[in-house]
């Protein structure tokens, strides 16, 4: 063997030796952060434990009646939860509180009232489940009717009142009237919403008890209070505001929201609660809502399922200056989306066991709608969300589903994207593509996946988070 030789398979064994050792590094790697992740969730108990325990404002008391309510399972707290709860405006017209009455879990917030002024005007989109809750079913009701005076929002979590018959529906007409009783207004100017197990008729006892409470405690500074009392699995509450200037006066809005599994909403949210001190008719408040739901809580979904009890209200009382048609009105509506926006990414990020949150982008379709079918098939295909888990960048999962999204797709014009990286083109791997960068990006915590149909100018953005072994821990015990 000539020198040449011996020089060419010592290079061989080296080039050898060094693809073993970059995979194990790999490997390495991987399993540390796991068990960083780990650590970090083991950590974040604590601080969710601490939060419930001592959530905002003065502790309250629950009283509740029957059978005892349970101790509240801490979660780990999501990555994407914000340092601190965000500042909202006052709400002229506005007064809030929060109570513990005990509904499912001793120890914590769990019913939130609203008292809205007289001249205010409520607008609402809500769950097109055909297994829809009594609050769901009096709400629709109820925004379909015009009476005047003041009105209230009732809230409770621990028990969604959905699927139990008359006794839902006794539960919920006897709340409206201890509530409308309270504050001094017509009963059909109360709203009720409920978020927790289904087929468990709700312990409205519990809640007439604490509401002489919670009238008490009625201020214009008790929405931050309210953000905790309607959460469930959710690891902190979600608040969001904004501010637009017209005629001289400041119009405010600040929103409230719950979400973090059985999200996949034909319509709204799991719950989102928004307040405005806007004068507006009521007509064009609704039609702002169902176009602002279409751009936002329309556009998510972490597992796919849709809640009996999605519920989204927007309030507006009058305090401030009255909204146009045309420029302003389109001005106040930008805002309005924007909180609504918001809101919806939260619920995402705070998605049951979510490490990632994921922009799912569809252009080049036949029609928006084609669009839409292509985005939300990737944004719930278990494979996709279990590779995104994974780090895996498995772009052979995101075309085949691709393909039976039941879209019109011709694959010789299909393109896919990681961000910027350019993963397929025409049908095919980009000869530039190259797994090792595939992988980095799939490492990031916000990530995007772009498809390309090449068909026409249809398009459409979902935003999803991926699918981990905690989700599946949560929802194993999630009545236990």
């Amino acid at each position: 063997m000539g020198k040449k030789d011996e020089l060419k398979k010592i290079e061989k064994a080296l080039e050898k030796a060094q693809k073993k050792a970059d995979k194990a590094l790999k490997k390495a790697a991987k399993a540390a952060a796991k068990v960083a992740r780990k650590l970090e969730d083991a950590g974040r108990e604590w601080a969710v434990e601490a939060d419930l325990a001592h959530p905002v404002g003065e502790p309250h008391q629950a009283e509740p009646t029957g059978a005892e309510p349970r101790v509240a399972k801490a979660h780990p707290r999501s990555p994407f939860a914000p340092a601190e709860f965000p500042t909202l405006p006052t709400i002229e017209g506005a007064d809030f509180a929060a109570v513990a009455a005990g509904v499912r879990y001793a120890g914590r917030l769990d019913v939130m009232l609203a008292r809205l002024a007289p001249g205010s005007v409520i607008a609402g989109a809500l769950t097109r489940s055909a297994t829809c809750s009594a609050a769901v079913e009096d709400c629709r009701a109820k925004l379909a009717k015009t009476v005047d005076g003041g009105a209230a929002i009732l809230v409770n979590s621990g028990n969604a009142n959905a699927f139990t018959g008359e006794v839902g529906q006794h539960a919920v007409q006897t709340l409206c009237e201890a509530v409308a009783e309270r504050v001094g207004i017509s009963k059909d100017r109360v709203f009720t919403a409920s978020t927790g197990v289904i087929g468990e008729p709700l312990p409205y006892e519990r809640i007439l008890a604490r509401l002489d409470a919670a009238v008490g405690e009625l201020s214009p500074h008790g929405l931050p209070d309210c953000a905790r009392a309607i959460m469930t699995t959710d690891t902190y509450p979600k608040g969001s505001a904004a501010t637009i200037a017209l005629d001289g006066q400041t119009i405010h809005i600040a929103g409230i929201a719950k979400g973090s599994g059985m999200i996949a909403p034909n319509m709204a949210t799991m719950l989102a609660f928004i307040f405005t001190d806007a004068t507006i008719d009521q007509a064009m408040l609704q039609a702002m809502v169902l176009r602002q739901c279409d751009e936002s809580f329309n556009c998510i979904t972490v597992d796919g399922d849709t809640s009996t009890s999605d519920t989204v209200l927007v309030a507006a009382t009058g305090r401030s200056a009255r909204i146009k048609p045309g420029a302003q009105a389109a001005a106040f509506e930008s805002a309005l989306g924007r909180v609504m926006r918001d809101l919806a990414q939260q619920i995402v990020k705070d998605g049951e066991g979510a490490h990632k949150f994921v922009t799912v982008r569809v252009t080049g379709a036949a029609n928006d709608a084609d669009a839409r079918k292509v985005a939300l098939t990737i944004a719930n295909s278990p494979l996709v969300k279990t590779a995104l888990a994974g780090d895996d960048p498995n772009w052979g999962r995101i075309v085949a589903v691709v393909g039976h999204s039941g879209a019109r797709i011709e694959r010789d014009k299909l393109a896919l994207r990681f961000g910027e990286i350019s993963v397929a083109q025409n049908g095919a791997v980009d000869p530039t593509y190259r797994e090792e960068a595939g992988a980095a990006y799939m490492r990031k915590a916000e990530i995007e996946i772009a498809v390309d149909l090449g068909l026409g100018k249809g398009q459409a953005t979902i935003w999803t988070c991926d699918l981990t072994e905690r989700y599946v821990a949560i929802n194993a015990d999630y009545r236990s």
